[in-house]
């Protein structure tokens, strides 16, 4: 029998309903830094995934890139947390953190006056970041950071390692890190990116030895298979280019699993007019990574189907069709037709654009 979308899988021994995954989307209604009850109940709606992953959450103050998205790096986040996790939990459904640090990618309106960090001095050119101003999105540019020396190094493993701890007091069923779209970790990854000339710059290998140190952090608290990493190969988002990228995240994938993590999320380039993964990456990924694979990026449930049955994927995620659709897995089961999303409550505001998108009636 062929795999479905609606097909169990097991991994980490957590068993999960069906293959269709919610995947991160940020969508700033943390007003305080701390995820609150709205939030509990946006994520219960969409329970019946078999996999959420959390929008994504900023280990520290200094790894903050927007306005008004949570953290997890206080007491009072971590409460927060669990309103989100007991809400998920009660409706069945199994729920990962994904802890986030986005280094250059800020301003510091959002990380309280301190001068972002990166693996190098490089501004990220061109790239706006949205700060609060008097209660108002505004968008600035990125300012330049600083090149994070051994010690920050050091430091921010050892805020990955605690923000880990955090997300299980939390009730997270387990961790995803943020090494996609430009962000801290990939900042070190992308040849462009990363200028340094010590051990953590240059070579293929130098450049992925932050993400295995900081994988390594996380394993030894959640344990190996419940830790995920995402991955944006192909996407140059924010300002980070690689020289050659299917060379680099083919070799990244052969460092994850030689860590026997759970599995590795790619997220795939998903505008209008954007060229198709590869499918040579898809097939060396496949034989450089043992365990559970998710792609997202761009798939209707046909398209789905197909990477399952092709090999290329194990689990599939659904982005913006999560937002309007909260009963996506049984509208995709029954073929229901699909709403469409509001782009103008994306980011911000409250309940509008949030919770109030209905389940589907057949009146």
């Amino acid at each position: 029998m062929s795999t479905s979308l609606f097909t169990p899988i097991q991994f980490g021994g957590l068993t999960l309903n069906n293959r269709i995954v919610m995947p991160p989307m940020t969508r700033s209604r943390a007003k305080n830094g701390c995820a609150n009850a709205m939030m509990a109940e946006y994520y219960a709606q969409r329970a019946e995934a078999g996999l959420i992953i959390a929008e994504g959450t900023q280990i520290s103050q200094l790894g903050q890139g927007y306005a008004w998205t949570p953290g997890i790096y206080s007491p009072e986040q971590i409460q927060g947390w669990k309103l989100v996790t007991d809400a998920v939990h009660a409706k069945g459904g199994k729920i990962f953190a994904q802890l986030w640090h986005v280094g250059r990618v800020t301003h510091p309106s959002n990380t309280g006056g301190v001068q972002p960090i990166s693996s190098s001095e490089q501004a990220a050119k061109g790239v706006k970041v949205f700060i609060d101003e008097e209660d108002q999105p505004n968008f600035v540019d990125t300012v330049l950071p600083r090149a994070m020396t051994h010690d920050d190094i050091e430091h921010v493993k050892g805020e990955y390692y605690q923000a880990a701890l955090n997300a299980l007091e939390a009730g997270f069923d387990g961790v995803e890190l943020h090494a996609a779209n430009g962000y801290l970790v990939n900042q070190f990854i992308d040849s462009e990116a990363n200028l340094r000339d010590d051990e953590y710059g240059g070579s293929t290998e130098n450049r992925l030895r932050f993400l295995g140190e900081v994988v390594d952090q996380l394993v030894s608290v959640v344990g190996k298979e419940r830790v995920g990493v995402r991955l944006a190969p192909f996407t140059c988002l924010n300002g980070t280019v690689d020289s050659d990228p299917e060379a680099t995240y083919i070799e990244a994938a052969k460092l994850l699993n030689s860590k026997g993590i759970g599995y590795i999320h790619i997220a795939e380039v998903d505008w209008d007019d954007a060229p198709d993964t590869p499918i040579s990456f898809k097939q060396n990924l496949r034989q450089a990574f043992d365990q559970t694979i998710i792609l997202a990026g761009k798939y209707n449930p046909e398209k789905a189907q197909q990477a399952l049955e092709q090999g290329f994927a194990d689990m599939v995620a659904f982005g913006r069709p999560f937002v309007a659709n909260p009963d996506l897995v049984t509208r995709i089961k029954n073929q229901y037709p699909l709403a469409e999303h509001n782009p103008d409550t994306l980011f911000g505001g409250a309940e509008q654009g949030l919770t109030d998108y209905p389940v589907y009636s057949e009146a």
